[in-house]
């Protein structure tokens, strides 16, 4: 049988030279698509971090990580926008399901 829902969490990195307003409507729109698509269990705004290494000679970054709940097909959308938006330097995201 099909999973209708699974579990995720996206782990991502925001440029830390947008502003505050930038970084929060950031936060604020993916926190939106994800809730449009499925449940969001939490945000965790971790916020700036040193990066393990430069990423386009930044060596900070502000840290978000969400867990929400979704159809299977949602991640790879969610990714794929992640991807392509210019404030995000990287990101990660995990199925929570084994």
């Amino acid at each position: 049988m099909a999973k209708l829902t699974g579990n995720y969490e996206v782990l991502y990195v925001i440029n830390p030279t947008l502003g505050e307003e930038e970084t929060a409507a950031l936060v604020a729109r993916f926190k939106e698509l994800a809730e449009s698509r499925g449940t969001v269990t939490e945000v965790e705004e971790w916020g700036k971090r040193k990066l393990a290494y430069l990423i386009n000679d930044l060596d900070e970054g502000y840290y978000v990580l969400m867990t929400f709940t979704a159809d299977p097909a949602f991640p790879a959308e969610l990714d794929r926008l992640m991807r392509i938006n210019t404030g995000i330097m990287r990101s990660i995201l995990v199925s929570k399901d084994v």
